[in-house]
Parts: structure tokens; C-alpha cells; sequence
């Protein structure tokens, strides 16, 4: 009997509420599992949950996250090779599937290291006409979605993803079509690390069928789209600029080592300025 994988979402594995399922096939056309068929209901689910772990995960310092994502490079890194047999079950050669499995693990602690860092970069204390101190910060977004591009199993799933975590947002996910199993991988390695029930939620099924749900859902601060049609872009676009709804469409050679890079930790990010007086003391001039 095939094995059925299911969703992850508030830090549990749970069946789709559909009870709808989907035949996962390999290369060579045969069936190799079934993986769960998301519904919009699923989908909810995973916006409630993204958002009860949205304080918590914002809230926790910088060196917190990046130490968790650290944890996660290292089990990547230690599940290596189960993750290379997972690939190669999906039609992957042993090479492509060792070199995806390392980039990922880079991309991972690439990631980690700029948790820290980024406010620093993108922060500024600004000049001003008035007795003040002006400061720009960066601060989470909210919940994210990410939709998983089709021509690789995970790295970039894992590039698209790793930014909105660094930067203190949570994530709804969408797995790539044709290799669920990787992204299945990935929400177990995300289950036993340290990072918080609900901060990643994964949802496998038809990208077609839940787009325009992502994009149209309230709760959803920024959609982030991975290798989509020109007809399949404009459709977003739309549906996003009526409720105001941040879309990034991305179409990125992950492979390249250039296609990393703190600014896509900025997209998910909001910018606030705080304005703060500057004591004056009688006589004295300015003080602090």
C-alpha cells in the first residue's frame, strides 16, 4: 500500500479536511505515494495558525531565530541522505539531488547568519527640521505566503521561505507540484528543530486551484510567487491590488550564488519611523 503524506500545519501533521488525495508519480509515470489534495478550508487553517505564531515568533530576538535556523541547517545536513533518496524516488539523478541538498543546506545557514544582521543594514537614523531623534526600523510584514516554483524539489521552496523567517514573519507554503516530497521532508525536519508550532505551514494540492485564495485571503499580508505564467501573474497582480495585498513574483536561477542576498529579507519587511524628542534644557542647550 502506498504511503499518503499529509499536511503540516500549527505544528502538527494533519489529513486534509477534504479527505481528497493525489497520486504523486515519478519520471517515469509511476505512482510512487499519495499526497493530500488541499482544500480552501486547509488553507484557513494554516492562516489562523500562521497568525497565533506570529507574535511569538517576531518577539523572539534576533540571535533566537538565527540560532533555529541554524538547528535546521544542521538537520538538514544530518538527514542529507535520506533527503538525496526522497529526490531520487522523484526522478532526480544522485548528482542533481546531492548538489540540491547541499545548496540547501548553504542556503540555510546563509539565512541564519543575516537574522541578526539585517536591521543593522536597513535601519537609519534620519535628519530632521525639529528637536527630535528619527528612526527607521525594519519590523515583520505578517503572514506570507510562499508558493514553490516547479524545477526544483526544495532549494527554491527553501530560498523563498528562509528570508520571511529570518525577518520574524510566519509562513503559509505551498509545495512545488511535482516534488511534494521534498517540502514534506523539509515540515518534518521544521517539526523536530526548535522552531514554534504554526511559524511554517505546508500545504501540498494544485497550485491553480489555491492561488487565487492566497491572494484574495485578509489574513495574508504578502503573497511571494515562484515561476508563474505572464497570464497567471496578471490574475494575481489583480486580486491583490483589491485588498491591498503585497505580491512578489520572483523567477530566479537559485542555483546562482547572486540569487541570495539580504534584500529579500527587505521585501517582507515594513519599514517604521519613530520620532522621539530631544530634552531642551533651559540655558543649556540640548541634552539626553
Amino acid at each position: 500500500m502506498l504511503k499518503t503524506y499529509k499536511l503540516y500545519i500549527g505544528g502538527a501533521f494533519v489529513r486534509t479536511e477534504s479527505g481528497r488525495y493525489l497520486k504523486l508519480k515519478n519520471a517515469k509515470g509511476d505512482v510512487i505515494a499519495n499526497v493530500c489534495h488541499a482544500s480552501r478550508k486547509d488553507l484557513r487553517n494554516a492562516v489562523t495558525a500562521a497568525g497565533k505564531a506570529l507574535p511569538g515568533w517576531s518577539g523572539k530576538s534576533a540571535f533566537n531565530r538565527s540560532q533555529i535556523l541554524y538547528r535546521m541547517a544542521e538537520m538538514l545536513e544530518q538527514r542529507g541522505p535520506l533527503l538525496v533518496d526522497e529526490m531520487v524516488l522523484m526522478g532526480l539523478t544522485k548528482t542533481a539531488a546531492r548538489r540540491e541538498v547541499n545548496l540547501c543546506i548553504d542556503r540555510t545557514v546563509y539565512f541564519a547568519g543575516w537574522c541578526d544582521k539585517y536591521s543593522q543594514i536597513f535601519s537609519s537614523v534620519n535628519p530632521v527640521a525639529s528637536p527630535h531623534f528619527n528612526f527607521t526600523v525594519p519590523e515583520p510584514m505578517g503572514v506570507i505566503a510562499v508558493v514553490a516554483g516547479k524545477d526544483t524539489p526544495l532549494l527554491g521552496l527553501l530560498s523563498n521561505l528562509l528570508p520571511v523567517l529570518a525577518g520574524g514573519n510566519t509562513a503559509v507554503v505551498l509545495a512545488p507540484e511535482a516534488y511534494p516530497l521534498s517540502s514534506v521532508f523539509l515540515s518534518e525536519i521544521v517539526n523536530d528543530s526548535d522552531v514554534p508550532g504554526g511559524v511554517v505551514n505546508l500545504l501540498t494540492g494544485l497550485h491553480q486551484e489555491l492561488l487565487p485564495h492566497l491572494a484574495g485571503h485578509m489574513g495574508i499580508h504578502g503573497l511571494i510567487v515562484d515561476d508563474c505564467s505572464q497570464e497567471t501573474a496578471a490574475s494575481l497582480r489583480e486580486q491583490c491590488a483589491e485588498n491591498l495585498k503585497r505580491l512578489f513574483l520572483r523567477d530566479s536561477d537559485w542555483t546562482d550564488p547572486e540569487s541570495q542576498h539580504p534584500y529579500l529579507i527587505l521585501d517582507t519587511q515594513e519599514l517604521k519611523t519613530t520620532w522621539h524628542p530631544i530634552e531642551v534644557i533651559s540655558g543649556m542647550g540640548s541634552g539626553y
